[in-house]
This record gives structure tokens, C-alpha cells and sequence, in this order.
């Protein structure tokens, strides 16, 4: 098939206009909006679209295979990402869809999971600065109003996630796959309690344990370097943000069992991962080349029933269908007014690759069935509550306190300055 045939039947909204390597012009329209025009620079491009199609455009893009003249990055996603819906699977793909964890992911060992995460997390901590806001919150923001800015909407994540837990002081927290420190360290600062928080990423490792030192918090958090399968210990809470998508389909059960053995039998569990509400389904191989290798959104579905195969019960389960596409759209927006010095310090095909990757999470959010989830579950049910009344009341405490704390630091630095 020639791509041009292959536009033609695929096209149906939006309008684009394909310039080939001799300059010859072809134009297929849908609707009138997004209007995108493509020149292609290589010869065996169109090829290598049609045998794999995401593969190929994220690696065209980076790599320079075409050029965008007319629109951006983010009007070509949403126009293929729109157009898919009007593209039926044939069988075969229906059951790649459907049975591809089963067979195509295989277990993966500590030692694979600490090189995946050390190719993504571990590029540098100026990166990261960059794009994500003043906390280094690397997951889904919670927008109460679409205009919240990011710091607004990570703040009140941080609160979601802390009245979710209902923690008490004294207790001691296990957070599971800490990221960058900041809800460990929120919680230690303002819940008064034992935070014990775990990654694979050595960048990771250090950032948060010089941000503990930093905030006088290293007797009450300890960041440590660890595989969630090599902790021991009981925890009355325990939390896990934004690292599920690289626990692996195979590993859910007993990713969910170690919960169930840390946990302690009056305890509570808090999941917030990535997820789709479209089912089982496979990675984008672009994704997984380039950005989060072995990484896997897990469906609902299969997540629930890892969980039921457990001791624990859920609770609680909250759909944020939105709030991730925001989230990703102010990161985008940070990431490309921060262009010249990403230039300067990682080059220009990092600086594609990256705008792409964050581009094309941003429009599986939008268009293709991706959202963010939070499962509260017990190993005891008679500790669950009734209803989620007391969730306002605990993200009201949780802000007096930070507002608390916040002019307390004003005004000691205010002493200090004036002294």
C-alpha cells in the first residue's frame, strides 16, 4: 500500500497536506480543523510508517524524517489521535490488544527494574527543574478548577492523597517509590510522622535525602535505595504515587501481596497510578524505546483483579479523567520555555524527543481512553469509612496546616533579615 492510499481512507478529521521528497503535493481533508501540513526528508519513511505506524512517527519526528510546516507536533497527535477512532481493528490486533500482557511481558527482575528506572529518572535533576513544579511532583496534578496553575493542583494532590490516608501522628508511612522526596517530606512535616520512602533511581535517592537534611526532616523520613520486593517491616500507611505503571502485568499479584504482607492489619493502602479505561492493551513502542522502557498503563480491570486475588480490600476508587491532560499541558508549556537552555545542555534531538513524549502522553490523556486512578484499600473492612464525608475535613486540616507553616517560615526568614 502507498501511503497516500493509506491517507486517504484515514483521514476523516482534520486536513493534511503531505509533501513528498520531490515536492509533490497531496492533500486530504476531513474536516477543516487541525490544518497540518508534512514535507517528508526521507525516502524510506512512508515505508516504514505503514509497517509501524507509532514507531515511526515518533522516530520520523526526532530523527528529522519530516518536517512540520504548517501546525505543530501537538495538531499532528490529535489529528491521528482523532482519526483512530474511525479505524477498526482487525482480529489479530484485537488479540494483541487483549491477551498481549499475558504473552508479551514477561517478569521482570530487580536488577531490569533498576535499569529502567535509571534510563528515564535518572538524566539529571536539572531536567526535571525545569518543567515540574517547585515540590518536583512527577505525576498527576488535581485540578479543583481547570484555571489552578500546577503548583495549585500539585499542592492539592498532595492533600487529596493525605486525607485519603487518614493518617495519624505518630504512625509510620511507607511510600513506595518516593520520586523526588516532596510527599514524603509533606507528610513528615505536616501529618507528624515516620516516613520511610523507597526508589530505584540513584538521582532520585539523592535529591530527596539532601532535601530531608535540608528541611531538618532526616530523623523523621529515610530515603532509601530499594526494590519494593526487598522491603520488610509492617507500616500503618502505606502509599504508592506514580510507580505502578512500572510494576509490570505479571508482577501485580505480587506487587499487591507485598502490600498485604507490609501492611498491618488495621493499616491502609493508597494507589495513584496511570491507567486505562479502554482495557488490556499494549505499550506504545515509541514510548517504550526511547522514554520509559518496560513501562505498562494497566487497565482497570486488571488492576482490580491483582487486588482481589490479594488480602486487601478497596475502598475507595476515584477516575481522574482530566487531570493528567492538564498536567501534561503545563509541563509541555514549561519544558518548551525552558527551549534554549534544554538546547544548550541536551541538544536538539533530545529537545524533539522530549517535546514529543510529553506532546504525545498529553493526547493519549485527551483522545485515547488514558486517565489517572486512586484505589483505597484495607486488609480489614470494619476499618473502612462509610462514606467520603471526611475527606473535606481532612483536606481543610491539611491546608490550615501548610498555611501554618507557610507564614511561620515568612516570618523567621523576615527575622533573619532583618536582624
Amino acid at each position: 500500500m502507498r501511503i497516500e492510499s493509506f491517507l486517504e481512507r484515514f483521514i476523516k478529521v482534520g486536513s493534511l497536506t503531505l509533501i513528498d521528497v520531490d515536492g509533490k503535493s497531496y492533500r486530504f481533508v476531513g474536516t477543516p480543523t487541525p490544518d497540518v501540513t508534512i514535507q517528508l526528508c526521507s525516502r524510506s519513511f512512508a515505508r516504514r510508517l505503514l509497517r509501524s505506524p507509532q514507531l515511526a512517527l515518533g522516530e520520523g519526528y526526532v530523527n528529522g524524517d519530516f518536517i512540520i510546516k504548517k501546525g505543530n507536533v501537538f495538531d499532528l497527535l490529535m489529528m491521528c489521535a482523532s482519526n483512530l477512532q474511525y479505524t477498526s481493528l482487525s482480529p489479530l490486533k484485537n488479540f494483541f490488544r487483549t491477551l498481549g500482557k499475558r504473552f508479551f511481558h514477561s517478569r521482570t527482575s530487580i536488577s531490569q527494574s533498576q535499569h529502567n528506572i535509571s534510563y528515564h529518572y535518572d538524566l539529571s535533576e536539572a531536567l526535571y527543574r525545569l518543567f515540574l513544579d517547585k515540590d518536583m511532583q512527577y505525576s498527576c496534578g488535581y485540578f479543583k478548577n481547570i484555571h489552578d496553575d500546577l503548583e495549585t493542583a500539585q499542592e492539592n494532590k498532595k492533600r487529596h492523597l493525605t486525607a485519603k490516608l487518614q493518617i495519624k501522628p505518630g504512625q509510620k508511612i511507607l511510600d513506595i517509590g518516593c520520586g523526588w522526596g516532596g510527599f514524603a517530606l509533606s507528610l513528615a512535616r505536616e501529618a507528624n510522622v515516620q516516613v520511610v520512602g523507597l526508589t530505584l533511581s540513584k538521582e532520585q535517592h539523592r535529591v530527596a535525602t539532601a532535601r530531608a537534611k535540608e528541611a531538618g526532616l532526616a530523623d523523621r523520613v529515610s530515603f532509601q535505595l530499594k526494590d519494593y520486593r526487598q522491603e520488610a517491616g509492617l507500616y500503618d500507611r502505606i502509599v504508592s504515587m506514580g510507580m505502578f505503571e512500572h510494576v509490570g502485568p505479571r508482577q501485580y499479584d505480587e506487587f499487591f501481596s507485598k502490600v498485604s504482607s507490609l501492611l498491618k492489619e488495621n493499616g491502609l493502602a493508597v494507589l495513584h497510578s496511570i491507567g486505562r479505561s479502554t482495557g488490556p492493551n499494549m505499550p506504545n513502542p515509541w514510548l517504550d524505546k526511547y522514554i520509559f522502557p518496560g513501562g505498562y498503563c494497566p487497565a482497570l480491570s486488571e488492576t482490580m483483579e491483582a487486588i482481589e486475588d490479594s488480602k486487601l480490600h478497596a475502598t475507595d476508587i476515584e477516575i481522574l479523567h482530566h487531570h493528567y491532560a492538564e498536567t501534561l499541558r503545563h509541563w509541555r508549556k514549561r519544558f518548551l520555555d525552558n527551549r534554549e537552555r534544554v538546547l544548550i545542555a541536551w541538544g536538539p534531538r533530545f529537545l524533539r524527543m522530549w517535546e514529543y513524549y510529553l506532546t504525545l502522553c498529553e493526547v493519549a490523556f485527551r483522545k485515547q481512553g488514558f486517565m489517572a486512578f486512586q484505589i483505597q484499600m484495607v486488609k480489614n473492612q470494619e476499618n473502612a469509612s462509610l462514606t467520603r464525608d471526611y475527606m473535606r475535613e481532612e483536606e481543610r486540616k491539611f491546608k490550615g496546616v501548610l498555611i501554618s507553616l507557610d507564614t511561620k517560615r515568612k516570618t523567621a526568614q523576615q527575622a533573619t533579615r532583618f536582624s
